[in-house]
């Protein structure tokens, strides 16, 4: 199917947007009134440009407020869309938007609504013009794409048809079943936009908070079903009004966007993609540093053993358990501290799953290796995090840890399992995109977002993980871009027994995060411990939790640049990552880079 975009999702000028659609893979655009008034382009300069970029203007919009008004009115009214399909005529568009009215003068009378738009169309159609009537969620009359059906079937003129917009139809909650009782030669345009679940006003949910399909509340997919099954052939267009896409580059946005749409696709059958391939674990973790001294240090404290090195970069592996971590010295790393920069993922489809990520769009990354190293696939995901797919002891796979040579000191261990999760802070214009590329191209499952209060503003966080939680990856975000730079990355090491663990690490000179005294006189009205449990955790800074399924505990380390460790436990199923204790951990981390200035 024909993908398309509307100008008004973008950021930028016109020919930026125009560009940017053109370099994500879309056919089409839709040009936003506002969009072609601020251009120093005309209509047949905009139209040549698409033409030389490969798109199609598949729709003009909008236009406002045109029908069941006073004849005085409405002929104002038509004199307008005249000059509107005179500019269409120059921009090579055959299909404008007319959205029902909001305006003050107009009267709840179907039959009026529906001879002015067959007069509307008589006109348009002069022009080599189609009207799609779309019914907007805040209409003053018309509020409903029932409703606006039945306006168009009165009318009964071929060029007036009407268009579905998945935003108006689901944020108020109507059943989308009944488009399949519109014939699709009378469906002229469909747009799509998601968005989160909010209980607000329509129209500044709207406005504001719209977002690709794929990364919201709304079932988009199961709409679009109802619509393919009309014989609907137009584009999917997507018209996404959302303060954080008008603020962020144009390029990643269109690609973003187009990815929704072949994630979509394929659900409803439409695209044939490589099949997902979910990881099933985490290889490793690469951190990034400028200085390796205090990572060292600290991953020694935490029972780890610098069991290899690199035969050709200056990359060393710590080991405990299943758990590897490592650590990157080379020229090009960043100055301002260690950072978690790579996720190596298990694959029991390396290749297959690069497949799936390239098809994606997911950028893969060229990699400098010697001839005799493994040949690892890797993408970039949206915050800039390399992925590589991997096959640890896999028979008749490359394994990485071929490329590492033994420094004859094997792991000991000191109660750590593994890695019970990843915690990566995003971009600010990058959370939703992140969501869907961990659910699209990774087959990770999206978990609800929650707020998470901060001394500083409020963080957004995501949850992805696989079905037996083998991978598990927190996705945050800050309220404002500056937030992305105030909020580290972590790693949570799994361990059985997490007051053991603290002790080894503060026995063996690590510094645990110090937890303030009324957060445990709160546990203790809030739950039953055992003769002396709670004295524990206060002494240690273990912070506690519980769910339907289980109990976690777990504590912090001191943070490294932006990197900072987690012991975790989980037991009985547990299965969140302590959400409720994060603004305890956060005044914290404050409280610690107050006293330090670090």
């Amino acid at each position: 199917m024909r993908t398309s975009i509307a100008t008004v999702s973008l950021s930028g000028s016109l020919t930026e947007k125009l560009d940017a659609a053109a370099r994500a893979g879309f056919d089409g655009v839709e040009i936003f009134e506002n969009d072609l008034l601020a251009s120093p382009l005309t209509p047949e300069d905009i139209r040549a440009r698409c033409a030389d970029l490969g798109l199609g203007i598949d729709l003009y919009q909008p236009m406002r407020d045109i029908e069941a008004v006073p004849e005085a009115e409405f002929a104002r009214n038509l004199r307008r869309a005249r000059h509107k399909f005179e500019l269409m005529r120059r921009l090579g568009a055959d299909t404008v938007l007319v959205c029902s009215s909001v305006s003050p003068h107009a009267v709840d009378d179907d039959a009026l609504a529906a001879e002015q738009l067959s007069r509307l169309a008589d006109a348009a159609r002069e022009s080599g013009v189609r009207v799609a009537y779309e019914a907007l969620a805040w209409g003053r009359h018309v509020s409903t794409y029932d409703h606006a059906w039945r306006i168009v079937e009165t009318a009964g003129h071929p060029a007036l048809g009407t268009c579905l917009d998945s935003f108006h139809i689901l944020s108020r909650g109507s059943d989308p079943k009944g488009i399949e009782d519109i014939p699709g030669e009378k469906i002229f345009f469909l747009q799509l936009a998601d968005a989160p679940l909010l209980a607000m006003d329509v129209l500044q949910w709207s406005r504001h908070y719209r977002c690709f399909p794929g990364q919201g509340g709304f079932d988009v997919t199961g709409l679009v079903r109802h619509v393919l099954r009309t014989g609907y052939d137009g584009p999917l267009s997507l018209e996404v009004f959302n303060d954080v896409f008008r603020q962020a580059e144009a390029g990643p946005t269109a690609v973003d966007a187009r990815r929704s749409l072949l994630v979509l696709q394929e659900a409803v059958g439409r695209a044939a993609l490589p099949e997902p391939v979910v990881p099933t674990g985490v290889a490793f973790a690469e951190l990034v540093t400028p200085a390796a001294e205090p990572l060292a240090a600290l991953l020694g404290a935490l029972g780890f053993t610098r069991t290899a090195r690199h035969r050709g970069k200056p990359v060393a592996l710590w080991e405990q358990g299943d758990a590897r971590i490592l650590v990157n010295t080379g020229p090009a790393v960043r100055r301002d501290g260690a950072q978690l920069a790579a996720i190596g993922l298990e694959s029991p489809d390396p290749a297959g799953a690069a497949r799936r990520a390239e098809a994606l769009l997911a950028p893969v990354l060229p990699r400098r290796r010697a001839p005799e190293d493994a040949p690892l696939d890797a993408v970039a995901a949206p915050d800039g995090t390399e992925l590589f797919f991997c096959a640890t002891g896999r028979p008749g796979l490359p394994d990485w840890r071929a490329d590492f040579e033994d420094t004859g000191r094997p792991a000991t261990g000191a109660g750590i399992r593994g890695i019970d999760h990843l915690a990566l802070t995003q971009p600010w214009h990058h959370f939703d995109e992140a969501a869907l590329f961990h659910r699209g191209v990774l087959g990770l499952h999206a978990q609800e977002s929650v707020d998470v209060a901060d001394p500083y503003g409020l963080l957004r966080s995501r949850a992805v993980t696989d079905a037996d939680g083998g991978v598990r990856i927190a996705l945050t975000v800050g309220a404002a871009p500056t937030d992305d730079t105030v909020h580290a990355q972590h790693i949570a090491l799994a361990t059985d027994d997490v007051v053991a663990a603290a002790r080894r690490f503060r026995e063996a000179g690590g510094s645990l995060l110090p937890v303030p005294a009324n957060y445990y006189d709160d546990l203790a009205a809030r739950f039953e411990f055992a003769d002396g449990e709670l004295e524990t955790y206060r002494e240690l800074g273990i912070l506690y939790d519980r769910d339907a399924h289980g109990v976690f505990r777990h504590c912090y380390t001191r943070t490294i640049g932006r990197v900072f460790f987690e012991l975790a436990q989980r037991d009985d199923g547990y299965r969140g990552y302590g959400a409720p204790n994060a603004p305890v951990r956060l005044a914290a981390q404050h409280a610690v880079r107050a006293l330090t200035g670090g």
